[in-house]
């Protein structure tokens, strides 16, 4: 079948009754009818509906069927189609201002990154390349939504954690005729419950074959729980909320209580070598950071708008300390493009034929943008000020104040009414209990900062730089 309407991903996603759990309660009925998902889902289909009615950019056949096919599946050959993908991906981004961080162009990207990987399990125990193949065929010709879960609960992250009798991480209790049965839980499966598949896989580091897995089931698998967090989805007027009405990514626990996962879509199992090869050395990493940074830097520009726009509507432009403040963020998005870009320039064939953006720059990319997001969040908060704490709601304006209210918080040739949508954008991104999660969502997005520097440091190949200094150590002192 070619690409999903929106509509399409709201039934199927209703029709899926997975278990998912809210304040205690388990959801019935429509989850797109949900107050804490109807946001979200009216917000996926809107990036399938504009998928399908822009077929020629975001789209690519299918050399199987001919179907069109979601472009964020492309597994690129071709520095052009590398490019290509960025332009879909920013595509997608620019209609939430980059908000949505599992917009369902990255869990594709980290499929065809697994699916572009196969050769590194070749030959391997308990690995099974073709039916990864095989799926992420299956998954692209059905145009199906995914979450993914590899964190482990942090009871115990101390270096001597492996010594302990684990009792939470989820793990393989059996091997059956059937399949795998796995039992324990995972974190932060972003989104989960309202995709058609939840994939899991095992990050570096597991101590235990039974830990060692990667697979893929249905989200409404038996067995399968999804345990949400308070949700930050305000249910008001989008005047009041512009972004957590629309954007707000539910983040879940997730329960495998003797979960049956069918031999057919077990890739890995009990082969912690080849769970940890695929993480590192197949085109998970280089291809998921090129979709991140790719949609960072469209939240970037989305924080800029923002900023230029408090500076122009209270006029506070002329200050220095407000046009540094304003700089910062741009010289932030102008690195973050050059980045991107030479990934690109600089990425390579690899023997497989697949070509692989340079992943040394998007390290230093999404670091950077671990780093400077916070900041950029407190940029908004300084310019704003008081405003940020006067922003009366829709019905204050619609109200026997109203009047008052537009003229008292007027702006400079801008109405109170406009100006305070304004600041409200702002306070949604950096002050609600969404906006405190985008934060922190960004400051971890790809893992802790601090071991992501460590890994551009390790990774770095600073010959080149050490040959500079070559000339100035060798020549013979004058005589």
């Amino acid at each position: 079948m070619p690409v999903i309407s929106g509509e399409e991903y709201k039934k199927r996603i209703d029709a899926m009754n997975a278990e998912v759990w809210v304040g205690g309660s388990k959801v019935t009925g429509s989850i797109s009818e949900h107050p804490a998902f109807k946001g979200i889902i009216r917000s996926q289909a809107e990036l399938y509906d504009l998928q399908c009615a822009n077929q020629d950019d975001m789209t690519f056949p299918s050399e199987t069927t001919g179907n069109r096919l979601g472009l964020s599946y492309l597994i690129p050959r071709t520095k052009g189609e590398l490019e290509r993908r960025r332009k879909m991906i920013q595509r997608w981004a620019l209609h939430s201002g980059g908000v949505m961080g599992r917009s369902p162009d990255y869990m594709n990207t980290v499929l065809a990154a697994f699916a572009a990987s196969i050769d590194v399990l070749d030959g391997e125990e308990n690995c099974h390349p073709e039916r990864l193949l095989q799926f992420y065929e299956y998954a692209r010709e059905n145009d199906l939504s995914f979450t993914h879960t590899f964190v482990n609960p942090q009871s115990n992250r101390s270096k001597l954690a492996f010594l302990e009798e684990d009792v939470t991480n989820a793990r393989i209790m059996d091997r059956t005729d059937q399949g795998l049965i796995i039992k324990g839980a995972k974190l932060l499966a972003t989104q989960g419950g309202i995709t058609d598949e939840i994939i899991v896989f095992s990050a570096p580091g597991a101590q235990d074959n039974a830990h060692a897995y990667c697979f893929s089931i249905p989200s409404n698998t038996k067995g399968l729980k999804f345990v949400c967090r308070e949700s930050f989805a305000n249910d008001g007027p989008s005047y009041d909320y512009p972004l957590s009405s629309r954007f707000e990514e539910m983040d879940t626990i997730v329960i495998f209580d003797d979960v049956l996962v069918p031999w057919e879509r077990v890739f890995i199992h009990d082969n912690i070598r080849a769970a940890t090869r695929l993480y590192v050395q197949g085109k998970f990493v280089p291809f998921t950071l090129h979709q991140i940074a790719s949609r960072q830097i469209i939240k970037t520009e989305f924080l800029l708008g923002i900023a230029q726009g408090i500076v122009d509507t209270i006029q506070i432009g002329d200050y220095q300390h407000v046009q540094s403040k304003v700089v910062e963020i741009v010289k932030g998005l102008e690195v973050m493009k050059a980045l991107v870009i030479k990934s690109e320039q600089e990425a390579a064939v690899d023997a497989s034929g697949i070509m692989v953006p340079e992943r040394q720059p998007l390290y230093v990319a999404v670091n950077q943008f671990q780093e400077s997001y916070p900041r950029f969040a407190e940029i908004l908060q300084i310019l704003g000020a008081s405003g940020m704490m006067s922003i009366p709601q829709k019905a204050d304006f619609e109200g026997e104040v109203g009047e008052q209210l537009d003229h008292f918080l007027q702006g400079v040739e801008v109405k109170g009414e406009d100006r305070v949508s304004l600041f409200r954008l702002a306070w949604d991104l950096t002050m609600s209990s969404f906006g405190s999660r985008q934060t922190l969502y960004e400051r971890f997005f790809f893992g802790d900062p601090v071991r992501l520097s460590q890994t551009i440091y390790q990774l770095y190949d600073d010959h080149k730089a050490l040959e500079t200094i070559q000339p100035f150590l060798s020549k013979k002192a004058d005589k």
